[in-house]
């Protein structure tokens, strides 16, 4: 473990300095041959990360991974996937029943702690091999009043969009301009016979006000980040990606019980993240969001205070490329790749998990030309 120089503040009493020294992610298809434990699509990932650090399994000194044992249809399916690590040397590992993000969060207080230096966070899921994958999310909701009426994933989020428009907080067009950005489709191109201010939901509807450019496909997928402390990180990574603080805050369960215009928990784990270090949390250059749909970008970026001159969600997102339980992770990935490419300074990465936007996590990302 690292000594008393790694740690941070003043008096050398605080939580230890921690960066993202390494990123990478599995290509995003519709469906893999491989098997729901997501090794096959792990070792090449992790092989990618350790060719950034010069690392390999056994300089990681602590693991951690999400996934869902629901997607994957088996009790405890993240064990197996400890295939991908090696069984020899034994390894401190841990585990989340959801995105992967909330693993970095655990992986970043054990670094923090002085419990590691090192650290592998991992995500994986197989969305291709459920029979029903509106079924397997609709498992997160509330099981008394929600889950026995098994709604579409992509019906629950049309709600959200329908409250946003009759609210007046966003209209049709704006998440038209959402969906040309990301698809880099113009709404001439929306499907033949599209009318004024109907644009991409008259493509195809899926589920009224969403259209198929609003939604995210289904995708197979896996990514790897690895955090180190201090002096270390320095070591691994010319330009490490420093967390300044992160944040995470979650809604009622009860879809009836809030305003799904709207995110209380975004606004919430921004200001947790500005309290633990981060500062103004809206001051980044680039901000990576996880908005599967459109008009749910709206809501991320209103909640954040998100300006004009941020670039949003430059990798794509969510939209383009959706793994289950490792998309947010990406984006804390995407963002820590901006900074050790020097295209900015500070660095936003926002995860969500479950239905509406109803957890959320905010981390903020920075650059130090150190001399």
């Amino acid at each position: 473990m690292a000594g008393d120089n790694d740690m941070g503040g003043s008096n050398g009493a605080g939580p230890r300095e921690v960066a993202v020294v390494g990123f990478a992610h599995a290509a995003y298809v519709p469906e893999t041959p491989g098997t729901t434990n997501g090794v096959e699509m792990l070792a090449p990932v992790f092989a990618r990360c350790f060719e950034q650090t010069g690392l390999d399994r056994t300089g990681i000194d602590f693991w951690c991974s999400g996934s869902s044992d629901y997607l994957a249809g088996r009790a405890f399916s993240f064990i197996s996937a400890l295939d991908s690590i090696g069984a020899h040397p034994p390894v401190q590992e841990s585990h989340v029943e959801g995105d992967a993000a909330w693993a970095l969060f655990e992986a970043w207080l054990t670094i923090g702690a002085g419990h590691a230096d090192t650290a592998l966070v991992y995500g994986f899921g197989k969305a291709s091999a459920s029979g029903d994958l509106d079924a397997s999310m609709a498992m997160s909701l509330d099981p008394y009043t929600q889950s026995p009426l098994w709604p579409g994933r992509h019906h629950l989020a049309a709600l959200q969009a329908r409250a946003g428009i009759d609210s007046g907080r966003f209209s049709r067009e704006d998440m038209d301009a959402v969906v040309e950005r990301v698809h880099g489709r113009g709404a001439a191109d929306a499907g033949e016979g599209a009318g004024a201010g109907q644009g991409y939901g008259s493509d195809e509807d899926v589920a009224p006000p969403l259209g198929q450019w609003d939604v995210p496909p289904v995708t197979d997928g896996a990514c790897a980040v690895i955090l180190a402390a201090g002096d270390r990180a320095r070591e691994l990574c010319a330009r490490p990606a420093w967390i300044a603080g992160m944040g995470q805050a979650i809604d009622s369960a009860e879809i009836g019980g809030r305003d799904l215009a709207t995110s209380l928990s975004v606004r919430r784990a921004a200001e947790l993240a500005a309290a633990a270090g981060a500062g103004d949390t809206a001051a980044v250059d680039v901000a990576e969001l996880h908005t599967p749909y459109s008009h749910q970008e709206l809501i991320v970026r209103s909640e954040l205070g998100l300006g004009d001159g941020v670039e949003i969600t430059p990798s794509g997102g969510a939209m383009f490329g959706d793994p289950l339980f490792s998309a947010g992770l990406e984006r804390i990935g995407y963002a820590a790749r901006a900074i050790h490419e020097g295209r900015a300074d500070r660095a936003l990465g926002h995860a969500t998990g479950g239905h509406l936007l109803q957890q959320n996590l905010v981390a903020v990302l920075e650059g130090r030309d150190e001399r």
